[in-house]
């Protein structure tokens, strides 16, 4: 599907809007997009004094992100002090408003019917190309025809002719390690990938995915008997909301993965440390060996729960683990699985490569416009001390990897 329509900056400063901003933050999907309003800048604010005000405060900086949390959709009591004609003119859009939403919500719903109605078509080229992969039955020669490129004719006669030459050779069957080298040049997942993962995943034979009754949908991973768990398949299933979001789409709401049965001492999770230990009676020492969560694709299957701490700082990071983890589910069922010839051959970079720079120059006259103002502010408040961005390295590069999001 195609990607919305980012928003772009304004050429004007955006002002406030009077019913302040929602209290929910806007779902992930594929339209909806969280709303947000252009930065007012105080004069005269003396940035190293407030830094370092707030460091000293922690407990400043906690009462005034509750009492900010506290005001979210609360009304600044503008619309209440309309004249009466007026409030009922804005009652009037709002019942209009909401005929709208239920349209959204009907298309929502029509979209979803229709990739569905596409995916039971896709569904016999995904099976075709398994038994290709798996080595159960060879292409046609009118797949080989429409598959090949310009100037491929010579080489795949030459490729057929090789085993005529080198009889003794053992013939290869189906394409060999075809899932992990395609799940390699997926940016997103090559990232998980660690190098113990990969003797695990050259065992990988099929991926596939299937739509829920509910609004969801299952990712399916199918293994060959392997030395490192007994589970033939692993899934991950994806669950969203019964009721639609803003704008009529389907809200994410979590994410549920199968327990993998690892064999003994073979669990890719974990790592083993070992500790020492010393008795404080006999002084001697001992060492045990103790396992530990490490790095490790099979993760994938654990998905980090929702937060139900009140802390602030530990239920960020776990937001931001659920939106990485549904993104990660996000590009297998949209990139991987329906052009995974592609990822395997490596053509598909240069898609993402494209789109990575048509985002990166989207945002780069904004960029350049901050770093204008930043250099005002240099200049005005005079020298800035540096040393902490050097100190603690919180400088990051630009994120150019490009989103895809689902209806």
């Amino acid at each position: 599907m195609s990607e919305p329509i980012r928003n772009k900056k304004a050429d004007f400063p955006v002002a406030p809007t009077p019913q302040n901003t929602p209290a929910n933050n806007a779902p992930i999907s594929s339209h909806a997009q969280q709303p947000g309003v252009a930065s007012i800048k105080e004069e005269n604010l003396d940035h190293a004094a407030a830094a370092s005000l707030f460091a000293r405060n922690p407990g400043l900086v906690s009462m005034i992100q509750g009492k900010l949390g506290s005001l979210v959709g609360r009304s600044s009591g503008y619309i209440e002090s309309l004249p009466a004609p007026v409030r009922r003119r804005v009652a009037g859009l709002k019942g209009i408003q909401k005929e709208h939403a239920k349209l959204e919500a009907e298309f929502q719903e029509e979209v979803l019917q229709l990739e569905k109605k596409y995916f039971t078509k896709f569904t016999p080229l995904y099976q075709r190309r398994a038994t290709i992969v798996n080595g159960a039955a060879e292409p046609t020669d009118e797949e080989v025809e429409a598959g090949k490129g310009e100037g491929e004719d010579e080489d795949v006669k030459e490729d057929e002719e090789e085993p005529k030459k080198e009889a003794a050779e053992p013939v290869m069957s189906g394409i060999p390690e075809f899932w992990l080298s395609a799940m390699k040049n997926q940016i997103s997942l090559a990232e998980m990938i660690t190098d113990r993962d990969e003797e695990a995943l050259k065992h990988l034979i099929d991926v596939r995915m299937e739509y829920l009754d509910r609004p969801g949908f299952r990712l399916i991973f199918e293994f060959s008997e392997n030395e490192f768990f007994t589970n033939k398949i692993l899934t991950k299933t994806y669950f969203y909301q019964e009721e639609s979001g803003y704008g009529g789409d389907f809200i994410y709401d979590h994410a549920e993965g199968d327990k993998i049965d690892w064999k003994a001492d073979k669990d890719l999770t974990v790592r083993v440390e070992s500790k020492k230990q010393r008795n404080k009676s006999t002084k001697q020492t001992r060492v045990v060996k103790i396992t530990v969560p490490t790095e490790s694709f099979f993760n994938f299957f654990s998905p980090p729960k929702a937060p139900t701490d009140d802390d602030d700082t530990v239920a960020t990071d776990i937001e931001e683990r659920l939106e990485l983890d549904y993104q990660l589910g996000e590009d297998i069922k949209e990139k991987l699985i329906p052009r995974a010839i592609d990822w395997f051959t490596g053509e598909a970079l240069q898609y993402e490569e494209f789109r990575d720079e048509d985002d990166q120059d989207e945002f780069e006259g904004d960029e350049d416009d901050d770093e204008e103002d930043e250099d005002d502010d240099r200049r005005s408040d005079g020298d800035v001390d540096d040393e902490s961005d050097e100190e603690d390295g919180t400088s990051k590069p630009k994120k150019e990897a490009a989103e895809c999001k689902q209806s």
